[in-house]
């Protein structure tokens, strides 16, 4: 007997009609094709080594996250990296031509396909290394990135390292007494060995700024037992190439060429000597820059940047000091909030920091600390007005991650605007650069000729 026509109403069909119906359905299903997935191999998109004494950094950057698996071999001494999820093409292949020669650490790279869809790079070493290997998540302009961060075995001593170039320094006995004295407290960060580079070629272009009026160099203190030393650290570096002008300027290599005119000023003064936390171009984590400082005992840190902002027309200088209880304005807060991303854009492994260790570090500071910070920076600020538009005439504050040694006057210069065209051409220039260098090392030498100052001895 054949089915009773389907009712037109919005009556429930009857169940065995409704059973028919799915059964049928699946019928159909089941007549389209099964296809197999085919399996989507990642793409390198950018391959970036960053060789440093400290540590050589290689990072792999893919559009995809990945897993990896390390393992380190001896005799010789020898990485090994397989990258699940990757066939071997020309950019993995680039990472074979990008070790140099004077990398202190690689000598060489091997890539192969160890398996299907499994790469294996072997890298020949010429140290036993501690490695770090770990992922990022995309961030900015960067996608997902596989880090290598290459340690050696043993940590470099900072103040040994500032001792490198040091054999004709009649300086050089009072600090190597001071790290004789801290050799039982070596800690297992490693640092950087601070030693000048040549000039950039920027500067060699150019003929040398004359020198402002010469300042009186501060008294020296009964005291102290060894000369002044005045961390400077250049803001950003590697993968973190912070602000970047219209005109491609980066805000890294302009600070790090600012340091190092400064850092040859203050170590040609007879009672001072300055130590840089980046030498070169490699990424430094913000707690490690304030650690470094605290290692070498410096009496002051002075860390350097380029500021940038959305709209080209702010322009100026200005020195900020930290602040624990909030910051001065909006744009005071914005701009911390974008220096403190900086670990965010670097690349930092996390899990290989002691959460308790770097909160203790950087909820200590104290009242005197700032207050000194304050001071300096008030002099600083004052130099800088002579050579260049003020963004603000007063010190501003904030909560900088990098200032917060809790025993060591510090403060952040902002030495203009790199958003700003007519700044960065400024900052470009190898005479303004000096400029800058002469201004800081007046206004420091201003503080520490005060009785105020909060120098150790």
């Amino acid at each position: 007997m054949a089915d009773a026509p389907e009712p037109t109403t919005g009556m429930t069909p009857p169940a065995s009609l409704r059973r028919r119906r799915l059964m049928a359905g699946a019928g159909t299903l089941m007549l389209l094709p099964v296809l197999p997935r085919l399996a989507q191999a990642a793409t390198i998109v950018a391959v970036r080594t960053w060789p440093a004494d400290e540590y050589t950094r290689v990072t792999l950057e893919m559009d995809t996250e990945l897993k990896a698996e390390h393992f380190t071999l001896t005799n010789p001494h020898r990485l090994v990296v397989d990258i699940d999820g990757l066939q071997l093409k020309a950019t993995i292949n680039d990472l074979v031509n990008r070790i140099k020669p004077n990398d202190p650490y690689i000598a060489s790279v091997r890539v192969g396909q160890n398996r299907p869809n499994v790469i294996r790079l072997v890298f020949d070493l010429k140290q036993d290394v501690a490695p770090q290997v770990f992922t990022l998540k995309p961030i900015g302009e960067y996608q997902y990135r596989l880090v290598l961060d290459l340690y050696p075995k043993v940590a470099q001593d900072p103040l040994m390292a500032l001792l490198k170039d040091a054999e004709n320094d009649p300086l050089a006995g009072i600090l190597e007494d001071l790290a004789q004295q801290q050799g039982a407290a070596k800690a297992s960060i490693p640092l950087a060995d601070g030693q000048d580079l040549p000039a950039p070629p920027a500067a060699r272009s150019h003929k040398a700024e004359p020198p402002p009026p010469a300042r009186l160099s501060p008294p020296p203190a009964a005291s102290r037992t060894r000369p002044l030393l005045i961390a400077l650290d250049p803001g950003h570096g590697g993968e973190d190439p912070g602000a970047i002008g219209r005109h491609g300027t980066r805000e890294k290599d302009v600070v790090l060429q600012i340091a190092q005119r400064l850092k040859k000023l203050i170590d040609a003064q007879p009672d001072m000597r300055a130590y840089l936390t980046r030498d070169r171009d490699y990424f430094v984590p913000l707690n490690v820059r304030v650690q470094k400082a605290r290692r070498v005992k410096a009496d002051l840190f002075i860390s350097i940047h380029a500021d940038a902002w959305i709209k080209p027309t702010a322009r100026g200088s200005s020195v900020w000091a930290l602040s624990q209880n909030g910051a001065t304005s909006a744009s005071a807060r914005w701009l911390a909030q974008k220096e403190n991303d900086a670990d965010l854009i670097g690349g930092v492994n996390l899990g290989a920091h002691n959460a308790q260790v770097a909160k203790v570090l950087l909820d200590l500071s104290t009242g005197a600390q700032i207050n000194d910070s304050i001071r300096v920076g008030t002099q600083v600020l004052n130099e800088i007005g002579k050579i260049n538009t003020l963004h603000k005439n007063r010190i501003e504050r904030a909560g900088f991650a990098v200032l917060k040694a809790p025993d060591i006057p510090s403060i952040l210069i902002e030495t203009a605007f790199i958003s700003n065209p007519a700044e960065e051409k400024l900052l470009r220039s190898a005479a303004h650069q000096q400029r800058i260098a002469h201004a800081v090392l007046n206004g420091v030498k201003d503080y520490f000729a005060s009785t105020a100052a909060l120098a150790r001895t």
